[in-house]
């Protein structure tokens, strides 16, 4: 880690900013493979070869973890935003088992929860990226093989809403059902709006027509559709889906735990995982729909965020 960069929010050792998690060791993995550390293969076509190498960066890093402390730990979160938030639905359970039996382990995936959802011009344009991704990094033999073996096309177990019914530690899931990162490209990607009709509704949710309100709309029923079962039928998972036009709100002081942060009924995002984690409440909160969030900062992310 750099001198310059601070851990703020869920990872802050500030009791004052982040009540529930502030003395906890803290460990901060490096994105680097392009895939939330699914890869492991080598790409060789007589001109260039790379290697993909994912997987075994993701088993290195615990494994040397592991006689440092982490192989005692009594408690232990496996958290990440976005492609690192992903990367918690592919590694959870397989995490879970590297750590005592008598451990409380559990999970938690920040603007992670990537729809398979038709762009605006009604082409699976993510579905696409991600078929590309699991054949070009041979991903699909790291995938959940309880989702593998049940479904149709294996490669959809790259998307959480696929992988989740198989994820067996508890569960937090994090998101904004209008996430930008999914507006800008999966609903709304470059290539579906080739004359820039929607550029000033991505700048700004308040300078979208009616319309465009209404796909966006659209986004969000359909991220409740797919996290419905997760919702009505597990106890002991957890859930903070609000309308703020974001991406990744667990890392930032200002989403995460301050005096203006957003919430739901009058809960924090900090709140309501550490009342998930602690199991001191059930914790599923669910956001009205935009714009009637007044605590939002629908923050827009600069154009350097994304999977790749």
């Amino acid at each position: 880690m750099s001198k310059l960069e601070v851990f703020s929010g869920i990872l802050s050792s500030n009791a004052s900013l982040n009540p529930d998690f502030y003395n906890w060791n803290r460990v901060k993995l490096r994105y680097c493979d392009g895939a939330s550390f699914s890869g492991d293969s080598k790409f060789d076509n007589g001109t260039s070869l790379l290697y993909f190498r994912g997987q075994r960066i993701w088993e290195a890093i615990i494994h040397d973890l592991l006689p440092k402390g982490l192989s005692r730990a009594r408690k232990a979160l496996l958290s990440g935003c976005s492609a690192g938030g992903l990367a918690t639905f592919l590694h959870c359970d397989n995490f879970t088992k590297m750590l005592p039996s008598n451990a409380s382990v559990k999970c938690l995936s920040d603007a992670g929860f990537f729809l398979d959802e038709r762009d605006i011009s009604l082409n699976y344009s993510m579905r696409s990226f991600y078929h590309d991704l699991v054949a070009l990094q041979g991903i699909e033999q790291n995938l959940n093989p309880n989702c593998t073996r049940s479904i149709s096309n294996p490669k959809l177990c790259f998307f959480p809403q696929y992988a989740l019914n198989y994820i067996s530690t508890p569960y937090f899931i994090l998101n904004s059902a209008y996430d930008v990162f999914q507006f800008h490209h999966s609903l709304v990607p470059p290539s579906a709006d080739l004359h820039g009709h929607w550029n000033r509704c991505k700048l700004d949710p308040a300078a979208c027509s009616a319309y465009q309100i209404s796909v966006l709309q659209g986004l969000r029923r359909d991220m409740l559709v797919a996290l419905y079962p997760f919702y009505k039928n597990s106890r002991r998972d957890g859930m903070f889906l609000n309308s703020c036009f974001a991406h990744c709100q667990s890392e930032s002081q200002d989403t995460w735990f301050a005096v203006d942060s957003p919430r739901i009924h009058n809960k924090t995002i900090a709140e309501a995982v550490g009342d998930w984690y602690f199991s001191r409440k059930i914790t599923k909160e669910i956001d009205c729909p935009y714009p009637c969030d007044k605590t939002c900062h629908n923050l827009i992310p600069s154009p350097q965020v994304s999977l790749r």
